[in-house]
């Protein structure tokens, strides 16, 4: 299956967050950046990560010698019942979630310039294939990552959670733009900081980003004293992945539930880390914090929640029949059992995942309003009624009908049809209708037109998003916040060509040494062109003795001149010790 198979593959509404990986756009740099990187991770990594690390490089089509194509990971991954689709950075949290959750891989597109080896402020190619796919091969971990994308995806986000997104988008994108200026970089972060100072209670999906942070991202796995690393961000930093094994600055904690409590920042390197058991514990742990969940607990509780976010939610009775928008307003009974439940905004009906037909944003697009609960003299919810058991009931198409609800809720109207699916009762729809509550108020009148009344005498389940995504989409597309694209050194992108062309050639080749040696002259600076000359086979022979020195040479001093550079230098250069 190649790129765009796939991507038609996918729900309607995920397909615009994919984008086409174009190989040829890496350029010969991007490539000796990804050489360097996983050369010198794997070395490390196959002492203090998990033993899987290695083996799933290779089974998830991850090669050290060169940037993955997206069609070579989707080859090995298909094997694995997983698949890979590139993005353009930071997508929503929710969509990321619901890729997650299909067993697809979310790959960053770019790969992180020289300037930021140690730490990229984006995600990119090696953070997301180098960190995350390898775990994929250990069936108990694929299990607990498309688990916890079905939780996800279901989490409440606030608006204060779109707000931060699109903040840390932003300030990324900026900061790994070479064009960008200082001020701009300030801006950003300033930005950033307003929206995080804001003192707001976490919600669902801030505290599920927790427990993803310490685990997917930052987690270690084993005991307090013997440990390995699996966690992506620790997987895909040079620096963190020594940083975090002193356990004297870093400090190890047992992973529970309670991590969630934990706030964690993106820009620095962690103080704590939490250990998991296994695999295993970690879907424990996630399962227990779901069971906590709005879409498992249902009730008035849980649609309190979604009415204080103030974000697209779906509440689901438990007849199977979902409301999808931003709930606005709850009745309840003296018990605290839910009544009526309204919405204010574009609102769409459904049943279990599907849009019922007709009853999408454009038929409701100032708010909905519904009764919850059974009916006076009904031992069975209304959706399990045959049209002979209603019709018993004087509930008939084309006739007067009164609803009286236990809740002293009354609907009154002519019955003008029942949207019925699989045996049960949907909506019931009337014109001239009025809805009153116990104690007179007007909850419905005949001059608001057609009213659709929803059918369940439970809220089982409130979820963040909508019902039926492709219909009704939190995200319509992506942020179109896009760093502009370096300009490109065409002279120096030939040298590394040149190198990389003549990578193990046992040969001495007089004219490739002095066009390389001429062209160093113009880069002063460029460590890492230096550090791929040195990995040259010539380069390793006793008759290269003086250009290997001056080589070092020259790397010490672009070392001491530019300090962020030092530990990266002397990385390459030890290996050649």
């Amino acid at each position: 299956m190649n790129q765009q198979e796939l991507i038609a593959s996918l729900p309607i509404h995920l397909r615009p967050f994919v984008k086409i990986q174009d190989y040829d756009l890496y350029t010969p740099q991007d490539q000796a950046v990804w050489r360097f990187l996983l050369k010198h991770l794997s070395q490390h990594l196959a002492e203090c990560a998990h033993p899987v690390y290695l083996e799933g490089l290779k089974r998830t089509g991850i090669a050290l010698d060169h940037i993955p194509s997206i069609d070579e990971m989707n080859v090995s991954l298909a094997a694995l019942g997983w698949r890979a689709v590139v993005v353009d950075g930071f997508v929503p949290p929710a969509i990321f979630m619901e890729f997650q959750a299909l067993k697809v891989l979310v790959i960053a597109l770019d790969m992180r310039s020289v300037d930021h080896m140690m730490y990229t402020p984006a995600p990119d190619i090696v953070h997301e294939a180098a960190g995350h796919a390898p775990f994929i091969v250990d069936v108990d971990y694929a299990e607990f990552l498309q688990r916890f994308g079905e939780v996800g995806m279901k989490a409440i986000s606030s608006q204060h959670d779109l707000d931060v997104y699109e903040a840390i988008r932003q300030l990324s994108v900026v900061k790994e733009n070479p064009a960008s200026t200082a001020v701009e970089i300030d801006e950003s972060e300033t930005q950033l900081q307003n929206v995080l100072a804001r003192d707001e209670e976490p919600s669902e999906a801030t505290l599920l980003s927790r427990l993803h942070w310490w685990t997917v991202e930052y987690g270690l796995v084993g005991e307090l004293d013997d440990y390995r690393i699996f966690g992506a961000g620790l997987l895909s930093s040079l620096g963190e992945s020594v940083h975090c094994l002193d356990d004297e600055k870093v400090r190890k904690i047992p992973l529970t539930v309670d991590a969630v409590t934990t706030n964690y920042d993106i820009t620095s390197e962690q103080d704590r880390l939490y250990v998991t058991k296994s695999c295993k514990h970690l879907s424990q742990v996630l399962n227990e914090f779901a069971a906590s969940m709005c879409f498992e607990r249902g009730g008035a509780d849980s649609i309190r929640v979604a009415i204080k976010a103030k974000t697209i939610c779906t509440a689901e009775y438990d007849s199977g029949v979902q409301f999808s928008g931003v709930f606005s307003e709850l009745l309840c009974d003296a018990v605290g059992n839910p009544t009526y439940l309204r919405t204010s905004g574009p609102t769409q009906l459904a049943w279990r995942g599907t849009e019922i037909p007709g009853q999408g944003i454009d038929q409701h697009p100032e708010g909905f309003g519904s009764p919850i609960g059974k009916l006076k003299d009904f031992s069975r919810c209304l959706s399990e009624y045959t049209f002979d058991e209603l019709k018993a009931h004087s509930i008939e198409i084309g006739k007067n009908v009164q609803l009286e609800f236990l809740s002293g809720i009354t609907v009154t109207g002519e019955l003008r049809a029942i949207h019925r699916h699989e045996h049960k009762n949907l909506l019931l729809s009337f014109e001239h209708c009025s809805v009153t509550d116990l104690h007179g108020r007007i909850l419905f009148e005949p001059s608001w037109g057609v009213y659709d009344m929803t059918v369940g005498a439970t809220i089982d389940s409130v979820f963040g998003g909508a019902a039926d995504r492709n219909t009704y989409r939190l995200y319509r597309e992506p942020s179109n916040f896009e760093a502009a694209e370096a300009v490109r050194d065409e002279a120096l992108m030939e040298l590394y060509r040149l190198v990389a062309a003549a990578a193990g050639d046992q040969r001495r080749d007089d004219l490739l040494l002095a066009t390389l040696q001429d062209g160093l002259l113009d880069y002063p600076d460029e460590w890492l062109l230096r550090a791929e000359i040195l990995n040259l086979a010539y380069l390793k022979t006793s008759g290269a003795a003086e250009l290997n020195q001056r080589l070092r040479q020259e790397m010490d001093n672009i070392g001491t001149r530019f300090p962020d550079k030092a530990e990266l230098i002397q990385r390459a250069l030890s290996s050649h010790s």
